[in-house]
């Protein structure tokens, strides 16, 4: 049974930088994908908190890019190949919505890396998530547009009370 978490994190990071892309060359592209990279992991570590959780998922599947790819307007452009898109069955749409709505927000971002201290997850390693709490200006300049607020508010908005929901459990909610 897989406990391990690495197929839905690189899938679900491939599919955010492929949705949003980086400006500029090979740096550019490699410090937007340790950012959405790091995005994701704590998303993934926040929403497959145990072991349990994470072998769960690998039995059941995270359940694919198709609402992700329909919200972003790409299921036009996948084309027929079905095998040069089968990495997309491991996007988790929950994790993604977490990982943007981390990418936009800085402070909700170092509250849910804080939220990871002493989490199964980073026991026994340290984890540093530099590049998605205090992005410096080529971090930011590399990912403009997967750290744009509007273009990933679609995303962020699917599952974002949730994790709200998971950084704070038993806030009450008021409805004016």
């Amino acid at each position: 049974m897989q406990a391990d978490l690495s197929p839905v994190i690189a899938a679900t990071a491939q599919w955010l930088t492929r949705a949003f892309p980086a400006a500029g060359g090979a740096l550019a592209m490699a410090l937007c994908e340790v950012q959405a990279r790091q995005a994701v992991t704590v998303a993934a570590w926040l929403r497959y908190p145990t072991a349990m959780d994470a072998a769960l998922l690998g039995m059941a599947g995270p359940g694919g890019s198709g609402r992700l790819d329909w919200v972003t307007g790409t299921d036009a452009t996948l084309g027929d190949d079905v095998d040069a898109h089968a990495w997309r069955t491991w996007v988790d749409e929950v994790v993604a919505s977490w990982a943007a709505s981390l990418l936009t927000d800085p402070e909700l971002a170092a509250l849910a890396v804080a939220a990871l201290a002493g989490g199964s997850h980073s026991t026994g390693t340290h984890a540093e998530f530099r590049r998605l709490v205090s992005p410096d200006e080529s971090d930011r300049n590399a990912a403009a547009l997967l750290r744009h607020p509007d273009l990933l508010a679609p995303v962020a908005a699917l599952h974002h009370t949730q994790l709200l929901d998971r950084l704070n459990p038993g806030r009450t909610t008021l409805i004016a």
